[in-house]
């Protein structure tokens, strides 16, 4: 189904200020690893929200994840300290694993392999 005007631009809205929340938290850099909010989607009755986190380098997402949903309360806090004039409530915020950068690695390397092979067959 496609997003409304207004959907898109409350996701738009919530990713920019979450990310801020992130990065004032320290959530955005972890042992090494970063994390980013890589989109926000919006249920059409603007309670919900989809909160999409891409990790790079960490060597657990779902133990991550759980770190973070341990500081929902303050995030949401946070959220709504900036955001309560433009909403009338704040969503419930759910989070999900964005692994698009792991298929794009995965992508690459098999791409890699192909190259590779294709390259010793020439030489023979």
């Amino acid at each position: 189904m496609q997003e409304s005007k207004r959907q898109k631009q409350i996701g738009q809205l919530l990713q920019k200020e979450l990310s801020d929340i992130f990065q004032r938290h320290g959530f955005n850099v972890v042992d090494g690893g970063m994390i980013s909010i890589s989109a926000v989607r919006v249920t059409p009755d603007l309670l919900e929200a989809r909160v999409y986190l891409s990790m790079f380098q960490i060597k657990d997402n779902h133990e991550m994840i759980n770190r973070i949903k341990e500081q929902m309360g303050v995030i949401k806090r946070d959220l709504g300290n900036r955001v309560g004039k433009q909403l009338r409530r704040i969503p419930e915020l759910t989070l999900f694993l964005d692994d698009t950068l792991d298929y794009v690695f995965k992508m690459e390397e098999l791409f890699r392999k192909i190259n590779d092979d294709d390259a010793g067959k020439e030489n023979k």
